[in-house]
């Protein structure tokens, strides 16, 4: 089976811990990413300053953080089917005692 392979092509901040993902199709996605940042990996994203450090692997084609966070770019792309399940493991995280 094939697979379409998505990857991120640019962003533009548009609001605290938003932004519009772009991709190579030119398909676009506005992602608010607050209720997700939470955890280990995601969490220190909170810290605004942090999250604007956002940029695009150039190899790997997507959203990748200073720390270590990315995203897979087929994710990103399908965010609007897959929002929901990610909150709820966010949701999960917290209640995880540190």
């Amino acid at each position: 089976m094939n697979h379409p392979i998505h990857g991120v092509r640019s962003f533009l901040v548009v609001g605290a811990y938003t932004l519009c993902v772009r991709f190579e199709d030119g398909s676009e996605q506005t992602i608010d990413f607050l209720p997700i940042l939470v955890g280990e990996m995601y969490g220190p994203l909170r810290d605004l300053e942090v999250f604007n450090q956002v940029a695009v692997d150039p190899e790997v084609k997507t959203l990748i953080w200073p720390n270590g966070a990315d995203f897979d770019p087929a994710t990103l792309y399908d965010w609007p089917s897959k929002r929901a399940a990610f909150e709820e493991m966010a949701r999960r995280w917290e209640r995880v005692p540190a």
